[in-house]
């Protein structure tokens, strides 16, 4: 599970049966210091984020399919699972 920064969005027209209804969202990995990293995951998106948002992305594919009811078998390995408004670390 990570921290990132929706960054853009995924137009397919024609796509997996299981993907209808989400949007598909790509998301950069964000850093402790707010930079964002060059990786990236191409996300389901289950809290109607958008761009530039701030997310919690479960990247583990078996809980991502759990999260989504696919269980034990689904196209998915990435999902959004919240958005974030802020994030205290204490150094």
């Amino acid at each position: 599970m990570y921290i990132g920064r929706v960054v853009g969005t995924v137009v397919a027209t024609i796509k997996h049966p299981a993907y209808q209804g989400y949007k598909l969202l790509t998301v950069a990995r964000e850093s402790l210091s707010g930079e964002l990293e060059e990786k990236y995951d191409i996300a389901l998106d289950t809290v109607q984020a958008g761009m530039g948002d701030w997310v919690l992305v479960m990247d583990e594919g078996n809980s991502a399919r759990q999260v989504l009811g696919m269980e034990p078998w689904g196209p998915v390995r990435a999902v959004i699972v919240g958005i974030v408004d802020e994030v205290e670390v204490k150094a």
